[in-house]
C-alpha cells in the first residue's frame, strides 16, 4: 500500500490570480521551506504546518558588507606581496637593495595583520552561523 505522501495526485485543481497574488504567493513560497508552490498550496489549503523560514535582514547585510571587505582585504595583500616581488628583482640596483632590506620589516607587519583581520572576520562570520 503507498505512502499517502508519495501517492500519486493526479487530481487538478485550478485557481484563478492576478500576477500581483501570484508573485505574492510565490514570494510567502520561497520564504518557506517548501520547494514547489503546489508543494506549499497543498499544506496551506489542507491546514498543514509549514516551516517559515525568518531572514534577519541586518543579519544579512552584515554578511555582506563582511564578505566584500574579506575581498578587499585579500585583493591588498595580494597587491602588497605582488609589489614586494617585483621590488625584490630590483635588487641588483644598490639604491633599491637597502630599502628593501628596510621594508621587509614592514612587509611583515603588513602580512600579520592582514592575516589577523581575516582571522578575526572569520571568527565573527562563524559566531554569526551559529546565531
Amino acid at each position: 500500500m503507498k505512502d499517502k505522501e508519495n501517492e500519486v495526485r493526479h487530481l487538478i485543481l485550478k485557481i484563478r490570480m492576478n500576477a500581483t497574488e501570484k508573485k505574492q504567493l510565490k514570494k510567502l513560497q520561497q520564504s518557506s521551506t517548501e520547494k514547489t508552490v503546489s508543494n506549499y498550496v497543498r499544506k496551506v489549503a489542507l491546514q498543514k504546518p509549514v516551516i517559515v523560514s525568518y531572514r534577519n535582514q541586518s543579519a544579512d547585510d552584515f554578511l555582506k558588507e563582511m564578505l566584500e571587505l574579506t575581498k578587499q582585504l585579500n585583493g591588498v595583500g595580494n597587491n602588497f606581496n605582488q609589489a614586494v616581488h617585483k621590488l625584490h628583482t630590483l635588487d641588483r640596483i644598490p639604491e633599491f637593495r637597502t630599502w628593501i632590506h628596510e621594508q621587509q620589516a614592514l612587509h611583515r607587519q603588513v602580512v600579520h595583520s592582514i592575516e589577523a583581520i581575516r582571522s578575526r572576520m572569520n571568527q565573527l562570520y562563524e559566531q554569526w552561523l551559529q546565531n
